[in-house]
């Protein structure tokens, strides 16, 4: 009998086993259905979308005969293209109108970041110095308006005999000054990828015998809010640029501000030769190094990793609105400077700092590269600017030119007219570290 029920009971919780098996399988096979009806439900709704949109409003034209626009996107869009800023550099500028020039646009700048004047600035406080390996890690802090303090790290080569050269080491977006320094972040949750070479710009600077001194970008790092708890290197910059623009400020004039006092600080110590001060910038990083090089003569030489473009071009030509009707902005609101782009775009900024040594490494259009050349010509050192672009547009052959790009493109297709291999955006060492020797031996 036992035998028997056992037998009963083995069949049983087979036939059920059976029964849930078949079951499985069922449901796997409808959710597999699901879901592919799913997706050519929606791949059918975005092309009913575009057919329904028309790729006819691709490109931004009027429908009357005046030129007029009835739609306010395209009244703006008409009067940005209207635009053409005040501080243009021009190829065929003699060495003293570049001179005047160059006052110009550092005026212009001056203008737009509205550094606040902050009298009475206390002086900077160590919190702490470590070793590492082969080179002193410190922490410090700074007080550079009555409602901040905000913090940098300083990296000390343990070789160091007398002054050296130094490198003021700026993020990019979702990066911090820990993750440039090798270290983890504040918290589990804002770690960079902090024991990569891309990722380590500082670390790597002071392994080769510089001072490297990182900084953190308004909202990240040490600097942002709640991130810590849930967002993590998703960083709000939008909601602090937001109120920075009410304020008749910007999100770049507050990084410039803060990270100019650092300048000046590194200008003070014994160790760092202030004559020989780099300013390298990843990526978001590259737009306070063209503040602080613009504003500070005395800065030597400048690392820019990133690629070079026109942003008021960008806005023109991303036209192609999404499943939504919606059209892109090229960047967020963090990089909206009241009234740039009546005084200049991008190229001409760089082109300003001629003739200091500068490396660009993830190039760009040649039409923006060669005015930066042609402005390190005019400065009288054409030698002092050395340009690479990703390896995959190195050959020119592989590489798009454009006097002007055209519209209607989404922003992918810019990426790709203006030769940039977006997966491999980082900090180029193996291109920088080179370059620097050779300039300061």
């Amino acid at each position: 009998m036992l035998y028997l029920n056992h037998a009963k009971d083995s069949f049983h919780h087979r036939t059920i086993g059976v029964t849930f098996s078949l079951y499985n399988i069922t449901m796997r096979k409808s959710i597999i259905v699901g879901l592919l009806m799913l997706t050519v439900y929606s791949s059918i709704i975005s092309a009913q979308t575009m057919e329904v949109i028309g790729r006819e409003h691709n490109i931004i034209q009027s429908e009357r005969q005046d030129g007029r626009f009835l739609s306010t996107y395209g009244v703006v869009h008409a009067m940005l293209s209207h635009v053409k800023p005040e501080c243009a550099f021009q190829q065929n500028m003699t060495g003293e109108e570049f001179r005047e020039w160059q006052h110009k646009v550092r005026k212009s700048m001056q203008e737009i970041m509205n550094f606040p004047e902050i009298k009475d600035i206390p002086s900077p406080k160590r919190l702490y110095s470590k070793q590492r390996d082969g080179y002193k890690l410190e922490k410090w802090e700074f007080y550079p308006l009555p409602e901040c303090v905000s913090t940098f790290l300083v990296l000390i080569p343990d070789s160091l005999r007398q002054s050296v050269p130094a490198v003021l080491c700026i993020p990019g977006s979702g990066g911090s000054k820990e993750g440039l320094a090798g270290e983890p972040g504040v918290s589990s949750k804002l770690n960079d990828d902090y024991q990569n070479p891309k990722v380590t710009m500082a670390r790597n600077f002071v392994k080769a015998g510089y001072v490297a001194v990182s900084v953190d970008n308004p909202a990240a790092g040490e600097s942002s809010d709640l991130e810590c708890y849930a967002r993590g290197r998703n960083y709000n910059y939008d909601l602090v640029s937001r109120i920075l623009l009410e304020l008749g400020w910007s999100y770049l004039g507050y990084t410039s501000y803060l990270d100019m006092q650092v300048l000046q600080w590194m200008k003070t110590q014994p160790y760092i030769r202030k004559d020989r001060i780099i300013v390298s910038g990843f990526s978001l990083g590259t737009e306070p190094l063209m503040v602080l090089g613009t504003l500070d003569t005395s800065i030597y030489a400048f690392v820019y990793n990133d690629f070079l473009c026109q942003t008021q071009e960008r806005a023109l030509v991303m036209t192609v609105p999404d499943k939504d009707g919606t059209r892109p902005f090229p960047n967020s609101i963090r990089h909206l400077i009241p009234d740039f782009w009546h005084k200049f775009n991008f190229p001409d900024i760089v082109a300003a700092l001629a003739p200091r040594p500068m490396i660009l490494t993830e190039g760009g259009l040649d039409r923006d590269l060669n005015l930066v050349r042609a402005a390190y010509k005019i400065a009288g050192h054409p030698e002092n600017i050395e340009i690479h672009h990703y390896p995959k547009y190195a050959d020119p052959h592989n590489r798009t030119d454009f006097d002007a790009l055209p519209e209607g493109l989404d922003r992918d297709e810019f990426y790709r007219l203006v030769n940039v291999d977006g997966s491999n955006h980082y900090f180029k060492s193996e291109l920088v570290l080179p370059w620097l020797k050779k300039l300061l031996e």
